[in-house]
């Protein structure tokens, strides 16, 4: 069973490659996002390596130079860790830990490590350990050949005993027979929340939906500025004007998420699922909010609920910054350099779904994406319930009084 433990602040660095696929400008916004990830889990990122290759070495990932640069550095600098932006295969893992000596983790380990540690109700640690042990069973001469503490080593697998992969195997055939007892459960509770409308915040990690879902439903859900800071569905009763309906927060998406965690989240994804409505949380000051968009997108199109109802609401404007170009700089306008106005008179205005811009921490616009939310809302509820349209009329909450 996975069990807390002290936080534990060690230095690592990252590695990444530049590829056909992956230019210099992508593999950057990629480890920026690795070094968030270091950081949520509780690393100090050192030093960036990349390399330019057409494809991953088969057996190091990196080229044999670079392996050596790597080992070279951690020596003269006494580190442990090394994080690779990509998932490696059993055999990378085995030759980088004998040729590095030390602690070998990818980006799948890394993410699986943080929901280890985010993981407070029963069901969620349930669903991160059959995760971690789907992940770990190909990787187990690996992982318990070496045992280290710290990041990537928490959770299932710490004692000599569980070396036999037929006990992992059934221990991972128990796991799933549980959560499919507990699907069966909140499949009802679902169903017992009768015909009111349900409405899912969607995003991808850190955007502020959990800020968002304190502000509208005056809740105190746990909000913070690392990633997947809510792993657990949580679902509050709103009112919006006298209309009420279910909104549902639920755990932030990534780019590269690892299929084992989309399986065994399969419950929690559920709540998308079945939602009437969704409400699509983008950090609009992110210079790859775009690229969120579309890993989001992809995402609830693998689940089948690329097709409900949709509100875009671009968060956390009072972050947004830009460099004004000048008025004689006739080079292209980059992300860098165009204002919110701009972006609103791009592709935006042009979405089929409403949109809306706001700050959850500031409540700008709040008025305006309420009314977006109840307009949405009302329409689901009437074509449930059109003999009680009458009884609805939209107000702004700070009326009420």
């Amino acid at each position: 069973m996975l069990e807390k433990k002290e936080h534990i602040y060690e230095n690592a660095v990252l590695v990444g490659l530049i590829t056909k696929d992956q230019d210099e400008e992508k593999l950057t916004e990629y480890m920026d996002e690795l070094e968030f990830l270091a950081y949520t889990a509780g690393a100090t990122v050192k030093k960036r390596f990349t390399q330019k290759l057409s494809q991953p070495d088969s057996r190091t990932f990196v080229g044999k130079g670079k392996a050596e640069e790597i080992k070279l550095f951690l020596e003269e600098n006494e580190i442990g860790t090394v994080i690779f932006d990509d998932e490696l295969s059993p055999s990378q893992l085995k030759n980088l830990e004998r040729e590095l000596e030390v602690k070998i983790l990818d980006r799948t380990n890394l993410i699986l490590d943080i929901f280890a540690q985010r993981a407070q109700t029963s069901y969620a640690r349930t669903q991160v350990e059959l995760a971690q042990y789907e992940y770990l069973l190909p990787r187990l001469t690996r992982m318990w050949t070496h045992q280290r503490g710290g990041i990537g080593m928490r959770g299932p697998g710490e004692t000599e005993i569980e070396t036999d992969r037929r006990i992992i195997r059934d221990r991972i055939s128990l796991l799933k027979e549980k959560l499919k007892t507990i699907d069966k459960q909140m499949a009802t509770q679902r169903n017992n929340r009768g015909k009111m409308v349900r409405v899912a915040l969607v995003g991808y990690t850190n955007v502020g939906k959990s800020t968002l879902m304190n502000a509208l439903s005056k809740s105190d859900v746990f909000a913070e500025n690392k990633l997947f800071a809510t792993l657990d569905t949580t679902v509050r009763k709103v009112v919006i004007g006298n209309l009420p309906f279910l909104l549902t927060d639920t755990v932030g998406f990534i780019r590269k998420l690892p299929t084992q965690l989309v399986e065994s989240f399969k419950s929690t994804l559920d709540e998308v699922r079945e939602a009437d409505l969704l409400l699509h949380v983008v950090d609009v000051s992110h210079e790859s909010f775009e690229d969120h968009i579309s890993s989001v997108n992809q995402i609830l199109q693998e689940i089948n609920a690329h097709q409900k109802p949709m509100v875009m609401i671009f968060n956390k404007i009072d972050d947004f910054s830009y460099e004004k170009k000048d008025e004689d700089d006739l080079t292209p306008a980059t992300k860098k350099n165009i204002s919110l106005d701009e972006w609103k008179r791009t592709w935006m205005a042009k979405s089929k779904h409403p949109t809306v811009f706001i700050s959850a921490i500031t409540k700008e616009n709040f008025p305006e994406m309420k009314k977006l939310i109840y307009d949405e809302v009302h329409k689901i509820h009437i074509s449930r319930f059109p003999y009680n349209d009458f009884l609805f009329e939209y107000f702004d909450d700070e009326d009420e009084k």
